[in-house]
């Protein structure tokens, strides 16, 4: 939330200009960029309308809340207004998203979607778009969760007629979704005068709302078997679910058309792609479309088949791998959904593969053909391999070199790491993947970040976030030999060792080993606890709290990080593999372990002065010590 305050003290920051400056500011502060062109005009113009209605309608006292986060997400809600319900005397709040839209275009296919200029893409029915940011709040805050009655939505586009937005009304209905234009300004008025009232300060109902304890983030893999079997159980959010819907258009209109569509879905880590993933093959599901879902990662389709598919086999048999449509008949599915399809690998073939499947077409070319509707969801930052190569270049380039329509969506806002786009910035300054430096680590409510004394340190700090009931892992770099796997009974090797500490690697095949998980399930089975993860183990999954151990592969020297092939222990790396491209990929390894917490991480490195670096970076005095409680 970037500011707080009575309608009656926003009216006058607003006309006094103070407001504008006083956002702009807090912005700055918390996400450490300024505000774009949209943002500012909004709060130049659409919140002063807001408020001098608030005052018109008598609710001077209604608390108002500008630019509020959503829990465990990086999307903000415009306003949220606080006070006590006329009838109930209950807390009740009205989230309202300003839009200052004055013509309209329906989306031809479907009335969740519309066209505004400039936006080159479809955006989300701001009635549909505020009615899931009520239904969100209701699923993460505790002080709404039993009593969503409390919460209602509306849009209101002050600078529109009702002739200019007659075509959002079709999915207009329900409290949670209204839609005013300034042409109905007077039963606009009515409507907040019905849910809050003019007698009653909104100060307490806005602390609730802000004290309010946040659900516990619904895990991805935990709850795959309702979202599949069931109806869904995450709300998708704006971009999202345009992404969703655009899909299940394609869907319609290549059985129409009987013709081919693509559709690609970017976003980093945490952007809601799996979830997303989920949704479709649940609906689609649902409805008997044929469809499949596929990735090229051994531990999250072996996941997505143990939990989504635990009782029902042929749910288990939705989750393919990238490699299973070598030899299967063009267009035999309608939709296949390849996420993390930045794992596409050049070709499906390896040595093992029958001369009589070798076949030399891409993989990308086989994951294309085989479905009217491909859909790909990836994050070309998560490259950790050489020869992955699923990039939305190569996705277009076989798309055009066919003459089928791709559509390209990109997801902005994210969900992991608290929903902090603070740390995840700071986590791609620190690696050197995006220019200007590594920068101070500025602590916000979402995320913690602290430095460890050692992997003793570490460890027994996130022992002491188990016994709070949290979930925790500790991974590292690839830096530490690989022993065999051993024989049942037997102990794992202790293959990570620094100083008089060591552990095992967390296992690398099949079947659990002396109370070890498989491999695939490390990330999701509490007994993965006592291992050390790789990358490939923890990629695509998140815990709690990430303890993360950079290696010597990893070193700050001077005024900048210096990356050490010999001291990786990777065999993907070859002799061939040119250091440009090893150097690019150890990093994506550090951004992709640094970023599996949902709550904090704790890091540590082998090398001293890299430790002092990072104990800098993250705003800690040298020998200060991790807090156990």
């Amino acid at each position: 939330m970037l500011f707080r305050a009575s309608a009656k003290t926003v009216a006058v920051m607003a006309l006094d200009g103070s407001l504008f400056l006083h956002l702009t500011d807090q912005f700055v502060h918390m996400h450490g960029y300024r505000p774009g062109p949209s943002e500012l005009r909004s709060w130049e113009r659409s919140i002063p309308v807001l408020a001098a209605a608030l005052n018109d309608a008598g609710l001077g006292d209604v608390e108002v809340m500008l630019e509020y986060a959503l829990p465990l997400n990086s999307k903000r809600a415009d306003v949220v207004l606080a006070g006590v319900h006329p009838s109930t005397g209950e807390p009740s709040y009205v989230v309202v998203e300003l839009k200052q839209w004055s013509h309209v275009l329906p989306h031809e296919d479907d009335p969740t979607l519309c066209h505004v200029k400039p936006y080159p893409r479809p955006v989300l029915n701001p009635i549909e778009q505020v009615r899931r940011y009520c239904d969100y709040l209701v699923n993460f805050n505790g002080a709404v969760a039993e009593h969503g009655h409390r919460i209602s939505g509306v849009a209101f586009l002050h600078n529109a007629t009702e002739f200019d937005v007659a075509a959002l009304r079709e999915i207009e209905g329900d409290g949670r979704g209204l839609l005013f234009t300034g042409q109905r300004r007077g039963e606009f008025l009515d409507h907040l005068r019905a849910r809050l009232s003019e007698r009653h300060s909104g100060a307490r109902a806005a602390d609730e709302l802000l004290s309010g304890v946040t659900v516990p983030s619904k895990q991805l893999m935990s709850v795959a078997a309702v979202e599949v079997r069931e109806r869904r159980q995450f709300v998708l959010l704006d971009e999202q679910q345009v992404a969703y819907r655009m899909v299940l258009n394609a869907v319609e209109k290549a059985k129409r058309a009987d013709r081919k569509e693509i559709v690609v879905v970017t976003g980093g880590p945490g952007t809601g792609k799996s979830v997303i993933a989920l949704q479709l093959l649940g609906e689609l599901y649902r409805r008997g479309t044929p469809a499949l879902h596929a990735t090229g990662s051994q531990s999250f389709t072996r996941t997505m088949r143990k939990v989504a598919g635990s009782r029902k086999r042929e749910v288990q048999d939705l989750f393919k791998y990238f490699n299973s449509f070598m030899t299967t008949e063009a267009n035999s599915l309608d939709v296949l959904i390849c996420d993390e399809a930045h794992r596409i690998r050049e070709t499906s073939a390896n040595r093992y593969t029958r001369a009589e499947h070798r076949t030399g077409k891409s993989q990308i070319d086989e994951l294309i053909d085989v479905a009217r509707v491909p859909v790909f969801l990836l994050d070309e930052h998560q490259v950790v391999r050489p020869g992955e190569m699923g990039t939305v270049a190569d996705i277009e380039a076989a798309a055009a070199e066919r003459g089928i329509p791709c559509h390209v969506i990109p997801l902005e806002s994210q969900f992991r790491c608290g929903g902090s786009d603070a740390y995840l910035r700071w986590v791609v300054r620190l690696l050197g993947l995006e220019p200007g430096g590594p920068v101070v680590w500025e602590p916000d409510d979402r995320m913690r970040l602290l430095v460890a004394g050692s992997p003793q340190e570490m460890e027994e700090f996130l022992e002491s976030r188990r016994a709070q009931g949290y979930g925790a892992r500790m991974s590292a770099g690839y830096c530490w030999p690989w022993s065999p796997e051993p024989k049942p009974g037997h102990p794992l090797p202790l293959d990570v060792v620094i100083g008089d500490w060591a552990r095992p690697w967390n296992l690398r095949g099949d079947r659990s080993v002396s109370g070890a998980p498989p491999a695939a399930l490390w990330a999701t089975d509490p007994a993965g606890f006592g291992q050390v993860g790789c990358v490939y183990t923890a990629q695509g999954f998140e815990y709690d709290w990430s303890g993360v151990i950079i290696g010597p592969d990893l070193l700050w020297r001077g005024d900048r990080w210096v990356t050490d092939r010999t001291a990786s222990k990777d065999p993907v790396f070859k002799r061939s593999t040119p250091d440009a491209d090893v150097d690019r990929l150890i990093r994506n390894t550090y951004k992709v372990l640094l970023t599996r917490g949902m709550v904090g991480t704790i890091v540590w490195s082998t090398d001293a002065e890299t430790l002092e670096k990072l104990r800098e970076l993250a705003g800690e005095r040298s020998g200060q010590r991790v807090p156990t409680v």
